[in-house]
């Protein structure tokens, strides 16, 4: 009997185009020998290749059963390629299409989470375009700094920036319009002081329906004020696994990370990032959540790392699990297509 062909994508066109080739690399590297790997790498032009060589994707189609999809950020994370293999009837792991689209989108998956009832920041969209200045003054005049200035598609921190200042705004909306197209629409929202933390979420694992990993507090070094990109990978950033909650807020953030999974439709597994708030400040003049105590959600990662510097293994390894284990597991549920 012919063993199972695994397409291992990684790559991809988007801003997160390295920290996919890692994860990809982990997954192939782990891959356990009784599947055939089959290396599928997406350059950032859009070119694929299979084992080193360049094919149109029907071509790859014919030659795997199952995708393991290893890519992150736009394109691989956001439903397109998620559309693509649907079309084409090829099993793979990770959330669905739509589910892609919504968790990707940070505007988009605040509706879901508010929906369900889980407290998220106080926060609205302006549109980019025109004078950088202008945009700048209307977030001033619907909010005191400081701001948290996201590119709403983005992963890994990527586009995400905290201006305490006019001047700093103004940087960050110029940063950010270098790889937004004009007219299009940023999210600003208050920041929240507190400890960060993050809680992964795995479908039908140790017979739960929906297993809630241990929960990594995050402790970025100073100089980044936030787990921001160069946080995540410059080796700096102290990572608590298990983390020093008291145990009612591990609870806590354990159902928001599974409320927040199934308020997306989210399949297979996720990472949702979350921020421990300890301000008793009044709320925000509009009456938004800004300012209270409690367990504030970020964002939701559909197709979280598996690099050796990312978060998701490291929960793994402290209930005794592994990446390995979790690509096996990930396989199986593409392939019995639940």
């Amino acid at each position: 009997m012919s063993s199972i062909r695994v397409g291992v994508l990684r790559g991809g066109p988007s801003l997160e185009h390295e920290v996919s080739l890692k994860t990809g690399e982990m997954v192939l590297s782990d891959l356990p020998k009784k599947y055939s790997a089959k290396d599928i790498f997406i350059d950032k032009k859009g070119e694929w290749y299979l084992n080193g060589k360049s094919y149109h994707h029907d071509q790859i189609f014919r030659n795997i059963d199952v995708v393991f999809n290893a890519l992150h950020g736009e394109y691989g994370e956001d439903g397109k390629v998620q559309q693509l293999l649907e079309l084409y009837g090829i099993p793979y792991t990770g959330s669905g299409v739509l589910a892609s689209a919504v968790g990707m989108n940070k505007v988009l998956a605040r509706h879901a989470f508010k929906s369900v009832g889980l407290r998220i920041p106080f926060g609205f969209e302006v549109v980019l375009g025109g004078e950088i200045g202008e945009t700048a003054k209307e977030v001033f005049k619907k909010m005191p700094p400081p701001w948290v200035v996201k590119y709403p598609f983005g992963g890994c921190s990527v586009g995400v920036f905290i201006a305490y200042s006019f001047d700093d705004l103004i940087s960050a909306l110029e940063k950010i319009s270098s790889f937004q197209p004009n007219s299009a629409k940023i999210l600003i929202e208050e920041y929240i002081r507190g400890r960060e933390a993050t809680c992964g979420v795995i479908d039908d694992f140790r017979n739960q329906k929906h297993y809630a990993l241990p929960i990594v507090e995050i402790i970025p070094p100073a100089k980044s004020g936030f787990f921001n990109y160069d946080a995540k990978y410059g080796g700096e950033t102290k990572e608590l696994c298990p983390s020093n909650f008291d145990m009612r807020t591990k609870k806590e953030i354990e159902e928001m990370a599974v409320l927040a999974h199934n308020a997306i439709g989210g399949r297979h597994y996720s990472r949702s990032d979350f921020i421990v708030s300890s301000n008793t400040l009044p709320a925000l003049p509009t009456g938004q959540a800004g300012g209270r105590q409690g367990v504030y959600i970020l964002e939701i990662n559909t197709l979280p790392g598996l690099t050796p510097q990312s978060l998701l293994p490291k929960a793994l390894n402290a209930v005794g699990s592994s990446r390995q284990e979790l690509i096996e597991h990930l396989i199986s549920l593409a392939m019995s297509r639940k």
